[in-house]
């Protein structure tokens, strides 16, 4: 058996950011990622951060959905986010925003 590594380039990310008078308040990486099993892409939400002083105030709810309105523009299948265990709050919080709890992430860190 042979295993082959193919280079495609046909992902790409979006960077969703919200500012207020010049200063960044918060990001959301959106990845718009394809493989063989969809003829539709699928994105994958990573890296949510708000500014400290701005939690709690929409910021972070405002950058999803623009994520959400993006990856339905792209004509993604879905759309997934991941998130540890012990973090109750934010899996409450991502349930709010629609998505469901639909599987287990396995992690190797490699660096």
């Amino acid at each position: 058996m042979n295993i082959a590594l193919n280079k495609e380039n046909k992902s790409y990310a979006i960077k969703v950011t919200a500012e207020e008078g010049g200063k960044i308040l918060g990001w959301a990486y959106l990845y718009i990622m394809f493989n063989d099993l969809h003829k539709e892409p699928f994105g994958f939400l990573e890296n949510v951060f708000v500014e400290e002083s701005k939690r709690g105030k929409g910021v972070g709810s405002k950058l999803v959905k623009a994520a959400i309105t993006e990856a339905k523009k792209q004509n993604c299948y879905k759309l997934i986010c991941t998130s540890r265990n012990e973090n109750s709050d934010l899996h409450a919080w991502y349930t709010k925003l629609g998505f469901k709890d639909y599987g287990k992430e396995f992690r190797m860190d490699l660096l």
